[in-house]
């Protein structure tokens, strides 16, 4: 199983600010951390990869 931090998440998402990705991880429809650690939160890559790819465009079909 992949677990993604925020940090993580952020790669994912093309480097976006940890303040844009903080507000994106909070929107519904977003997938649940499977936990919060004093760290952080944590996820289930599968999950987010999903999400990723149904709502967020490729930087190709940005042109």
């Amino acid at each position: 199983m992949e677990l993604l931090g925020l940090d993580e998440i952020r790669d994912l998402l093309g480097g976006i600010s940890k303040q844009r990705a903080t507000i994106i991880v909070g929107r519904k429809g977003f997938p649940d951390p499977l936990v919060t650690l004093k760290m952080g939160r944590v996820w289930e890559g599968k999950a987010v990869r999903a999400w990723i790819a149904t709502n967020r465009p490729s930087p190709a079909d940005e042109d």
